[in-house]
């Protein structure tokens, strides 16, 4: 038998699963516990990710939500059985450095950056790869850089390239490119080290938002994968996170 430790978001579908399984399971400790069952979106399981990954226990998510694409169905199916018959998927963040004026920020982001305008401006970003210039001037509404399981997530929505799980990319992607027009992005190998720095810092005022947490007013971002966190995430054997990406792709391509 497992030892599940539980978390749940605070709306309805959540809290009524919640009651279901306290019922039914016991409620150990992290310590003790072998797996993390989070009932929620999304959203909430970004957070339980970041939050409970000092741990390093794996993550079996039950989707309270409306998309769920992180999630596994909120089903009638014994959970223990479930959880025995998972497919183990080993997500890497993005590690991500925010320079604010004369100081820095450190966040981890799994699905992706999106730096975003602030104001009525557009943005205009340098952006580097290992030091070398990957694009002078962009001036659009934004750029995102995701990771492969992000790629379907806000990339997916302004035409971003979808990655597949094993294939050590990265996506740069811009957001309603002005200049250069014909730009569409770039997918960079997942070793590379990116800089993007806000060209025009008074005039044009630039938010980063990694995954759900935001900072404005940002002068410069250093993004690369984090080689020291991974994530273990559970699913259900024939529904994994990479078949959901094909069949985006699939999708996609018809």
């Amino acid at each position: 038998m497992n030892r599940f430790f539980f978390t749940f978001d605070k709306t309805v579908t959540a809290l009524a699963l919640k009651k279901k399984f306290l019922k039914r399971y016991n409620h150990y400790s992290m310590k003790q516990a072998d797996v993390i069952v989070v009932g929620g979106g999304d959203g909430f399981m970004l957070h339980t990710l970041k939050k409970f990954v000092k741990f390093k226990k794996p993550f079996f998510g039950i989707n309270c939500g409306t998309f769920g694409f992180l999630m596994n169905k909120n089903s009638q199916v014994n959970l223990d059985k479930r959880v025995n018959k998972a497919r183990k998927i080993i997500l890497k963040p993005l590690e991500i450095k925010i320079k604010k004026k004369n100081f820095f920020k450190k966040f981890l982001a799994i699905n992706e950056l999106s730096l975003l305008r602030q104001s009525k401006q557009t943005v205009s970003l340098g952006i580097k790869q290992n030091k070398k210039i990957l694009l002078q001037k962009l001036i659009g509404d934004g750029l995102i850089v995701c990771t492969p399981a992000g790629s379907t997530a806000y990339n997916l929505s302004v035409h971003g390239p979808i990655l597949s799980l094993d294939s050590k990319k990265l996506a740069i992607t811009p957001i309603s490119a002005f200049r250069p027009r014909r730009w569409k992005g770039r997918t960079v190998n997942n070793k590379v080290v990116i800089d993007i720095t806000n060209l025009n810092i008074k005039k044009r005022p630039i938010a980063a938002v990694a995954d759900n947490i935001e900072v404005r007013d940002v002068k410069s971002v250093q993004i690369k994968i984090s080689e020291k966190v991974k994530f273990t995430l559970l699913y259900d054997k024939n529904k994994s996170l990479e078949k959901r990406i094909k069949l985006e792709q699939l999708k996609k391509e018809s």
